[in-house]
């Protein structure tokens, strides 16, 4: 048996032809005839020394050597495509897609994005908003922007602020319930997103830390976090609302944190990209853009007193 490797063309035409089980329509994938197909797998048959599909009337099928092949061939060219992917993002410093979940990207990020397009004109900025673990070997994604205590290992990964989770109102509302005691019988607003990424604190941990023994049960529950704090712009109810989600309201004055003691959370932002691709033109920018947005509202976390959630949940 040959060691050498058989010709691409050949592997290629066999791993089409064994993800479509059909010939017509790896050849249709492959932009060749059927007969050319069929000629290069028959020629890589003639190379292995056995069949890699039984010829039926109007179907194939894989042989035992064709099932044991053609894992591999669809990985190896998974892989090679990724590869030749990647190789050219790199040559390319004009474009950066960067991925970020949905109420991030609506609340925090979208917002600030003109200041950064009019910074840096030269750079086409794509932003994906999902909550899907992107691979940056197969997807087309320079930067992802994640939320959470996760293992980064493997990438490139810079911390950005931790979370803190504190009451949030508009300034009316915070009039009619001005200290936590009075919260006891306001309209109260939940993010049960809380628990899909970890955090370990509710109304009630916020209740304690404020030494109050108080667990509510009623209130309007929300599985967007962005969604609850549309409902507190509105003036629905007090929200226990996280840095990232809020800070920018309570930047602009919308929402005011009256109580003045915020939850700490060891979860956190991370900048992530692949390891030697955090100095490419177009990612440093936006890294440096991105600390420099955040630094602009460091204040607001100065106006609080911060409580360590494990503190007051031992």
């Amino acid at each position: 048996m040959a060691e050498r490797l058989p010709p691409l063309t050949a592997l290629r035409a066999f791993d089409a032809a064994a993800r479509h089980m059909s010939f017509a329509r790896a050849a249709e994938e492959l932009n060749v005839t059927p007969a050319a197909l069929s000629f290069q797998i028959k020629s890589l048959e003639e190379h292995l020394g056995q069949p890699l599909f039984r010829r039926l009337n109007r179907a194939v099928e894989l042989t035992p050597a064709g099932r044991s092949l053609a894992p591999g061939a669809a990985e190896g060219f998974a892989a090679l495509s990724a590869a030749w992917r990647m190789t050219q993002r790199l040559q390319n410093e004009q474009s950066l897609t960067v991925t970020a979940g949905p109420a991030f990207t609506s609340k925090w990020l979208a917002p600030r994005l003109y200041d950064f397009a009019r910074s840096h004109p030269e750079i086409d900025l794509k932003i994906t908003a999902s909550l899907r673990r992107l691979d940056f070997e197969r997807d087309d994604v320079d930067v992802a922007i994640r939320f959470g205590y996760g293992d980064d290992g493997g990438l490139y990964s810079l911390p950005l602020r931790r979370e803190w989770i504190t009451p949030v109102a508009t300034p009316a509302l915070a009039e009619q319930y001005p200290t936590p005691e009075s919260l006891i019988n306001a309209p109260l607003l939940y993010d049960d997103s809380f628990a899909e990424i970890g955090l370990k604190v509710d109304w009630e941990t916020w209740f304690r830390a404020v030494g109050l023994k108080h667990s509510p049960k009623h209130g309007a529950h929300f599985s967007q976090p962005d969604h609850m704090v549309d409902a507190a712009l509105a003036g629905a109810g007090v929200a226990l609302g996280r840095r990232s989600m809020v800070v920018t309201e309570l930047h602009q004055g919308r929402l005011v944190a009256p109580y003045g003691v915020a939850l700490l959370t060891e979860a956190k932002f991370r900048f992530l990209c692949r390891k030697g691709a955090e100095n490419r033109p177009q990612i440093a920018a936006f890294r440096e853009w991105i600390l420099a947005e955040i630094e602009k509202t460091a204040f607001v976390s100065d106006q609080l007193r911060m409580i360590p959630d494990a503190e007051v949940r031992t």
